[in-house]
């Protein structure tokens, strides 16, 4: 079992940054690939970015290219995503999830943390 607790979220200004943190507990953080989703008020969960075990690689949706960093720290048993230049279609609830391997399709994570909202006003 990995627990994972995610951190960092809050309300920001249309432009502005937030960095999330996802903590990991339980079996080894760095046998896992790790993705960020999220979940708009009415909407799917979807796809934000993810990133392999050994950080060899990373993924985006196009929507956050340029904007958004994945990434990891697996002496600290944590990952992150760093955002910028935020605007108000990012908001919602942002999960982590780690997986054997990464994927773009939720229900490919064996392990999910509890969402921390990100609401970004314009």
């Amino acid at each position: 079992q990995v627990q994972l607790v995610e951190s960092g979220g809050g309300l920001v200004q249309a432009g502005g940054s937030l960095r999330l943190s996802c903590a990991a507990s339980g079996r080894t953080f760095s046998n896992y690939d790790m993705g960020w989703f999220r979940q708009a008020s009415g909407k799917e969960r979807e796809f934000v970015a993810a990133i392999t075990r050994s950080s060899g690689s990373t993924y985006y949706t196009d929507s956050v290219k340029g904007r958004f960093t994945i990434s990891r720290d697996n002496a600290r048993n944590t990952g992150y995503l760093q955002m910028s230049s935020l605007k108000p279609e990012d908001t919602a609830v942002y999960y982590c999830a780690a997986g054997r391997s990464y994927s773009y399709i939720p229900s490919h994570y064996d392990y999910w943390g509890q969402g921390t909202q990100v609401t970004v006003s314009s």
